[in-house]
């Protein structure tokens, strides 16, 4: 069990979540096993209501799972309280999520910054650090706008700044390409790719199935189970 823990970056083993139901459980998710290796990028692909969002809040401790265990980083996500997890995320972890979720009355350095003012790790450094994840995403110019002065694929790429912010190890990133047209959605993808090359592991759930190429490997969710997993 140790040895196998060590060997994967994130591993689930049996995950489940359920919810009571007027004639029993309802799953959103059953058995799931997932292997995900550092420097990885791993994509979970399905339709919508297949389960992707509920499994990327597990891997993010956002939600608790009815059984079974999740290792992220070799630590055991399912043993920790909400107070080791929410420390645990704000060093370990970078969360993308399709929405944005960009406080629309901050600057973009502001939202960039705010989780590090929310943990208390902003350090005089930090705004120099943001200043060049802003440049890596081509937005050097507009760190002083407001979420509504940016196009849509432009607040994606300050949504993953923010989760760089940290620097962590793994990025999670839910339906990152979602609400972006064609063009800006391959941009995405590129500074993923980009990402991976750096030694960040990514797990992107995504409906999207023109995207599969990008993946080194792929699992499917359909109605909560992981019914296959390809190898790109």
């Amino acid at each position: 069990m140790i040895e196998e823990i060590q060997d994967y970056l994130i591993r689930t083993k049996e995950l489940n979540k359920s919810y009571p139901g007027p004639s029993g459980d309802i799953f959103a998710l059953k058995n799931i096993n997932i292997q995900v290796k550092k420097g990885e990028f791993v994509g979970i692909v399905g339709k919508s209501g297949a389960g992707k969002t509920t499994l990327i809040n597990m891997l993010a401790g956002l939600d608790t799972l009815t059984s079974g265990e999740v290792w992220m980083n070799k630590e055991p996500i399912h043993l920790k309280s909400e107070d080791e997890l929410a420390r645990w995320r704000g060093s370990n972890i970078g969360l993308i999520f399709q929405n944005f979720h960009l406080i629309p009355t901050l600057s973009l350095l502001e939202n960039v910054l705010l989780p590090l003012d929310f943990s208390g790790s902003l350090r005089k450094n930090s705004r120099q650090f943001a200043a060049r994840l802003f440049a890596d995403v081509e937005l050097s110019g507009h760190i002083k706008k407001l979420p509504s002065g940016i196009s849509g694929g432009q607040r994606q790429r300050v949504a993953i700044v923010r989760a760089l912010i940290n620097n962590p190890a793994i990025l999670l990133a839910d339906e990152p390409t979602g609400r972006l047209d064609s063009t800006n959605a391959e941009n995405i993808m590129n500074i993923f790719c980009k990402l991976v090359t750096e030694g960040i592991t990514i797990v992107m759930v995504t409906h999207d199935f023109s995207v599969l190429s990008r993946f080194h490997k792929v699992y499917l969710l359909e109605d909560g189970s992981m019914s296959s997993m390809t190898n790109i």
